[in-house]
């Protein structure tokens, strides 16, 4: 039996998004000077939103908006999978540097679309750890 969810910050995909976050924060303190307001930017947003997606879904309290707020955060994964993948190709950073980011990237984002599928589905999810919200019919 799981433990009850008392806050986002019990998401098991809220914090594995934090841990991107700051994976990313960490690669992105070893680019160039010049990426400071180019990928390295591009990169803190994009990873700073999914966790922050993650907790205003959740802060809405209605299924619904949770739903959208998940599929923004899974959006920002694809951005973010999209820019470090992006790094390798203008040399800003090797592909071996950015690849651990990309891993905990597809693993938030499969933890992300098991959880919209078992909200969608009315049921818990593994990656959720958490009911189901009311509808917001």
């Amino acid at each position: 039996m799981r433990p009850k969810v008392q806050s986002y910050e019990d998401l098991e995909v809220w914090q594995m998004a934090m841990t991107l976050a700051e994976q990313c924060y960490r690669l992105t303190a070893t680019f160039p000077r010049e990426e400071t307001y180019g990928l390295s930017a591009q990169i803190r947003r994009a990873a700073v939103s999914i966790p922050a997606n993650i907790a205003e879904g959740y802060g809405r309290n209605q299924t619904g908006n949770f739903l959208n707020f998940l599929r923004i955060a899974q959006g920002s994964v694809r951005e973010l999978e999209t820019h470090l993948l992006l790094v390798s190709r203008p040399k800003v950073a090797d592909a071996e540097r950015a690849a651990p980011c990309r891993e905990v990237a597809i693993r938030v984002s499969k933890m992300l679309r098991a959880l919209i599928r078992s909200i969608e589905d009315g049921r818990p999810s593994a990656a959720d750890n958490r009911p189901p919200l009311t509808t917001d019919h």
